[in-house]
């Protein structure tokens, strides 16, 4: 658990959360918030940082873009091959190893649903190692989702079978 593994206070959950709601809030703004001084303030961010409980990152918002979201849930006799082959993947936001019936489940980003279908057909269901396949459109986001995707179409023999007018 994060806050067994390195030492976080009430001030430095109030400055994670300050940064969360306004990522573009100034230090000053944050010491503020907690009645402490803005070096101190940066003293803090930056030793989250350096755990590794804090990181900032661009990204696009999956909850205004005009990007669909799919959820793939996979049963593989071997998770760490397609672990390892996901990384290079295009359009593969995350994946997550899981335990159950699936054991593994990834998040997808296309702005196609027919592409999204040769994505998950080439990569996964023509995979011998993967024995069950179970797709989700995700059709509805809450609070803002930011995340780091491949937006550009890189060399994938997926993309070869989708041909865009």
């Amino acid at each position: 658990m994060i806050c067994s593994e390195v030492s976080i206070d009430n001030i430095d959950r109030k400055i994670i959360s300050l940064l969360q709601k306004d990522p573009s809030i100034t230090h000053t703004e944050i010491a503020k918030e907690v009645n402490r001084s803005q070096p101190t303030i940066g003293l803090r961010i930056k030793k989250l940082e350096k755990a590794g409980i804090m990181n900032f990152q661009a990204g696009l918002n999956l909850k205004v873009a005009d990007v669909l979201i799919a959820r793939v849930d996979l049963q593989t006799n071997n998770p760490e091959k397609i672990l390892n082959e996901v990384k290079e993947y295009p359009y593969i936001i995350n994946a997550f190893q899981l335990s159950g019936n699936y054991n593994l489940s990834l998040l997808l980003a296309n702005s196609s649903l027919k592409h999204l279908d040769i994505i998950i057909n080439e990569h996964f269901r023509n995979d011998s190692d993967v024995l069950k396949v179970h797709t989700e459109i995700i059709t509805d986001i809450l609070n803002d989702f930011v995340l780091p995707i491949d937006i550009q179409k890189r060399n994938c023999k997926c993309n070869e079978k989708f041909k865009t007018p």
